[in-house]
């Protein structure tokens, strides 16, 4: 019995060339970004060279406000930017330029509650450090307020970074306090702990306070009193000198 013949191998398939005039694909916004975000990076630790790592944020997000690939997983490209921000804050600060970072993030997410909130911490952070803690009020109050940000796993986190770090340092006790019994990101035991902290905070406000007061009104009553020891002090300084510079207290010159 014959074995059947080998069936023929199918005919390759055949390649459809790229015409000329068709334009190649670009490659994905977020591998550029990511590329970019690595580069910077680097610029900043290893090189040290901040400008040019701020610079490269920059080129970075405008990539990604251009679009992002429909294919990219979701999300990926706000990590990217995120990221981007985070390296972007340190190169500024590193350059003393640290009063521009509020302003530099805010171009690439518009509206404060838009924030994430790592750049908002670090934001917080950083104006804190600085002494600045009035530039983030505003800011903070925004996105604590947004009902998009509250369900966040960071809302409490940042809702205590804010009392710490902006409200008790600005003296804003009633706005703290109706903050942390409106919240419901806090627990009962933490709640307790947090208006414990503000009640603290009340009574230094109200002895330093008091303390102005009491020295301003020794100030102002120990200045007209000793009005006659300054004029008697400077008589008497006065009259030494007289009496210095007299002829009869002059030794004679020996030749």
């Amino acid at each position: 019995m014959r074995s059947g013949a080998p069936s023929p191998a199918a005919p390759p398939r055949a390649l459809v060339p790229l015409r000329s005039s068709e334009p190649a694909r670009a490659a994905p916004v977020r591998s550029a970004a990511a590329a970019l975000l690595e580069e910077a990076a680097d610029l900043l630790v290893v090189h040290r060279d901040f400008g040019a790592a701020l610079r490269t944020c920059e080129r970075a997000c405008r990539a990604l406000a251009c679009g992002a690939p429909a294919e990219e997983p979701a999300g990926a490209s706000l990590e990217v930017k995120c990221s981007l921000c985070v390296v972007g804050i340190q190169a500024l600060a590193e350059m003393n330029r640290w009063r521009e970072v509020l302003s530099w993030v805010l171009q690439y997410y518009q509206a404060p509650e838009k924030l994430p909130p790592k750049v908002l911490e670090l934001c917080v952070l950083l104006y804190s450090k600085m002494q600045e803690p009035a530039a983030m009020l505003e800011v903070v109050r925004a996105w604590l307020q947004d009902p998009d940000n509250q369900g966040l796993p960071e809302y409490r986190a940042l809702v205590e970074l804010h009392l710490q770090r902006v409200l008790l340092p600005l003296g804003c006790l009633s706005e703290a306090e109706e903050l942390v019994v409106d919240s419901v990101a806090f627990s009962d035991e933490q709640r307790l702990d947090a208006l414990q902290a503000i009640s603290t905070a009340r009574e230094q406000q109200k002895h330093e306070h008091s303390g102005s007061e009491e020295a301003q009104k020794l100030n102002q009553e120990a200045s007209p009193s000793s009005l006659p020891f300054l004029y008697k002090l400077a008589h008497i300084f006065h009259r030494i000198r007289e009496a210095v510079s007299s002829p009869l207290c002059q030794l004679p010159i020996q030749n």
